[in-house]
């Protein structure tokens, strides 16, 4: 991914990058949170923020894991106010984040992790030329799934500015997908209702029109965004649109299940191994 830069974040060196970068692949591989990057950067630096947030995945891409797709962060009001931030961000989707409908995760890979509910689509065309608006968005769809995050973040006590989410991809964890398969003329994401329970407990509940409007504007936000940071969305990558209400903590032992009507449902539980999540 190649950003367009600012003036501010053309004096940042790469140096700079590297070192925040470092930061955040340290606390990843250890487990123990982070110093927040903003003391580096500044907490509005939002071009070298996605330059940070390009090291730090490049880590990863060294690695041999595949990308799979990218996620939207901080699409709903009530998000945002949880987190502090303004605006939209967004992440990139590893093979090895994705869980299937009713695992277990392993507490030992998450420092401190928060649920959310969100749609999921599933793109058959790429989205790199044209207008990219909602209508062209729609047409790239193959189908919906229900979805549920495990948003993370690598900074200690979810201390972030905007530009410590960016740079912490998108605050990513992992990611499970529902079964049940809807193409868009089956059902309306701006119509979805949602509601998440963990451990029996209704936590959570919201709407399509939490995210964005309507979680097609944020497909469409997305998909201008990545192509202006010069990697466009990609026929079969997997996108989730946003939160669709208010993120909520999950502890070892935790079983979430998510239902979004209209398009199915999604859970799965946490180790009860403390010990591997405080590694």
């Amino acid at each position: 991914m190649s950003a367009t830069t600012d003036s501010r974040a053309e004096a940042v060196d790469e140096s700079t990058v590297t070192a925040a970068a470092q930061r955040l692949a340290a606390a990843a591989a250890t487990g123990s949170p982070c110093t927040p990057i903003r003391d580096l950067i500044g907490p509005d630096d939002v071009a070298t923020a996605y330059r940070i947030q390009e090291a730090f995945n490049g880590l990863r891409v060294a690695g041999k894991v595949n990308v799979v797709g990218r996620k939207i962060g901080a699409t709903s009001e009530a998000v945002q106010t949880q987190l502090g931030v303004h605006q939209p961000d967004f992440g990139v989707l590893f093979a090895d984040m994705a869980y299937a409908d009713g695992d277990v995760i392993e507490m030992g890979r998450l420092l401190q992790p928060r649920a959310e509910a969100e749609v999921a689509f599933v793109l058959t065309d790429d989205l790199a030329e044209g207008p990219l608006d909602v209508a062209q968005c729609r047409a790239a769809v193959g189908h919906a799934v229900a979805a549920l995050e495990v948003v993370d973040s690598r900074i200690t006590d979810w201390d972030i500015s905007f530009a410590d989410t960016v740079a912490d991809n998108a605050s990513s964890g992992v990611f499970v997908l529902g079964t049940e398969h809807r193409t868009l003329a089956e059902f309306e994401p701006v119509e979805v209702t949602m509601s998440m329970r963990i451990d029996g407990e209704v936590v959570s509940t919201g709407n399509g029109a939490a995210c964005l409007g309507d979680p097609l504007n944020a497909l469409s936000w997305l998909a201008l965004r990545a192509r202006e940071f010069g990697d466009p969305l990609r026929a079969g990558q997997v996108i989730l649109s946003g939160a669709l209400g208010p993120m909520r903590p999950v502890r070892p032992g935790s079983v979430v299940e998510v239902v979004i009507d209209g398009l199915g449902t999604v859970s799965a539980s946490f180790s009860n191994d403390r010990e591997a999540s405080d590694e």
